[in-house]
C-alpha cells in the first residue's frame, strides 16, 4: 500500500462520510468459523487462516462486508449507513501477479424501507465519486437468475443444487447438462444400490458419518431416477445468461422471455422500477450496460442488484469498484435479516489508471 493509495482511500471515505455515513473500522482478524459457515470451504483456499488458543480459528479479513453487517446487526439500529477504508487479504495461487493485500473503501446501507431506492442511491453515489476516471458502469441482477431457476420444472433437490452454484458458472452449466441427460448417469443407480444399505463391515473414514453418507446415497439414487429436463427451459436459461445490452433493451428481452417463464415477471418489474429510480438520480439509463450474468464470480452473498465500474482500456485490472444487494446474507447472520446494499472502491486500481500505481 503506497502513501498515494492511502491518501486516495481517505479522500473517498471522507466523501462518503460527508454523505451521512458513519466511519467504522472492523478488526483485521475475523472469525474463520463465521466466514466458512457463510461461504463454505471454498473461501479457505482464498484466505489467510491462523488460530488462537483463546479465539479459535481466525482469518485475515477477505473483505469488509461480513464484518460491517455484523457490526450493524449487533448495534440494534434499524437503519444506518457505514463507510470504511483499509486492507483486505486474498491468496493469489492462480494469478501470482495480483496483489494479496490491497485497499478497499466502501459504503454500506442497512434497513432502508425502499430497497429499490437504496440500490439507486448507492449506485449514484459511486458514480459521482468515480466520475473523474471515466469508467464504464456495468449492472446486473442475481435476482433475475434466482427467479428463472425458481420457475424451472425441477425437483426441490435439483433446484437447490442450481441455486447453490449460481456463482460458479462452470458448475452451474454442468448441472444443467446433467439434468438434461440423466440416462447418461443411470449407472449410478445400480452402483449405489449395491452399497445401500452400507454394509457395517465397510469402515467409515473422513469427516462424514455413516448417516450422512447414506443420506447422500439416497439423494443420488433419487436423482438418477428423475426424468430429464427438457431442452426448452434450458434454452430459456441460456437466453437469459446471454443478455448483454443497454438496460432498457435488456428489460424488453427479459419481458419477452417471461412470456414462457412467468416466474421472471416480479424480478423484471423490480428491474424496471430500479431503472426508473436511477433515472430520478440523473443516471443516464439509456447508456447503462446490463449483463444478466454479471456478478456471478464475485462473493456469493450478492442476491439482487449488482454493479461494477470498469476501465475497458485496462482489462488487466480488476473492476475499480463493485457492489450489490445482499439481504440474504444478513438473514443468515441474524436469522431475521434486513435490507442491505453496498459496494467497494479499489484505490490502487484508480491510481493504476492514472499511471501512479
Amino acid at each position: 500500500m503506497t502513501l498515494a493509495a492511502q491518501s486516495l482511500a481517505a479522500t473517498v471515505r471522507a466523501a462518503f462520510e460527508e454523505g451521512g455515513a458513519t466511519v467504522v473500522e472492523p478488526a483485521i482478524l475475523q472469525s474463520a468459523e463465521t466466514l466458512l459457515d457463510l461461504y463454505g470451504e471454498d473461501i479457505r483456499a482464498r484466505a489467510y487462516v491462523t488460530a488462537d488458543p483463546a479465539r479459535g480459528e481466525l482469518m485475515l479479513r477477505p473483505d469488509f462486508t461480513v464484518p460491517i453487517a455484523l457490526t450493524h446487526l449487533q448495534s440494534g439500529q434499524s437503519h444506518a449507513r457505514y463507510t470504511y477504508a483499509g486492507p483486505v487479504f486474498r491468496r493469489q495461487e492462480v494469478d501470482l501477479t495480483r496483489a494479496s493485500e490491497y485497499l478497499q473503501v466502501g459504503l454500506e446501507t442497512f434497513g432502508d424501507p425502499d430497497p429499490i431506492a437504496a440500490d439507486a442511491a448507492i449506485f449514484a453515489e459511486f458514480a459521482t465519486v468515480l466520475a473523474p476516471w471515466g469508467l464504464r458502469a456495468v449492472t446486473g441482477d442475481i435476482g433475475i437468475l434466482t427467479a428463472a431457476v425458481a420457475g424451472l420444472p425441477l425437483s426441490d433437490a435439483r433446484r437447490a443444487a442450481l441455486m447453490r452454484h449460481l456463482w460458479r458458472p462452470r458448475r452451474f452449466r454442468a448441472l444443467l447438462d446433467r439434468f438434461a441427460k440423466p440416462q447418461a448417469h443411470a449407472h449410478r443407480a445400480d452402483l449405489l444400490a449395491a452399497v445401500n444399505p452400507l454394509p457395517p463391515e465397510i469402515p467409515v473414514t473422513g469427516l462424514r458419518g455413516r448417516g450422512e453418507i447414506l443420506a447422500r446415497i439416497d439423494a443420488l439414487r433419487a436423482e438418477a431416477q428423475e426424468p430429464p429436463l427438457d431442452a426448452e427451459p434450458i434454452a430459456l436459461i441460456d437466453a437469459i445468461l446471454a443478455i448483454r445490452a443497454p438496460a432498457g433493451h435488456a428489460v424488453e428481452q427479459l419481458a419477452d422471455i417471461a412470456v414462457d417463464l412467468p416466474s421472471l415477471i416480479p424480478a423484471v418489474d423490480r428491474l424496471k422500477a430500479r431503472l426508473e429510480a436511477l433515472a430520478r438520480r440523473d443516471v443516464d439509463v439509456s447508456a447503462l450496460a446490463f449483463e444478466a450474468s454479471y456478478g456471478r464470480t464475485s462473493m456469493e452473498y450478492y442476491d439482487g442488484f449488482v454493479f461494477g465500474f470498469v476501465a475497458d482500456a485496462r482489462p488487466d485490472l480488476p473492476p475499480a469498484a463493485s457492489g450489490g444487494r445482499y439481504d440474504a446474507l444478513t438473514a443468515r447472520l441474524s436469522g431475521q435479516g434486513t435490507s442491505a446494499v453496498g459496494g467497494v472502491i479499489r484505490p490502487e486500481a484508480l491510481l493504476a489508471l492514472e499511471g501512479r500505481a
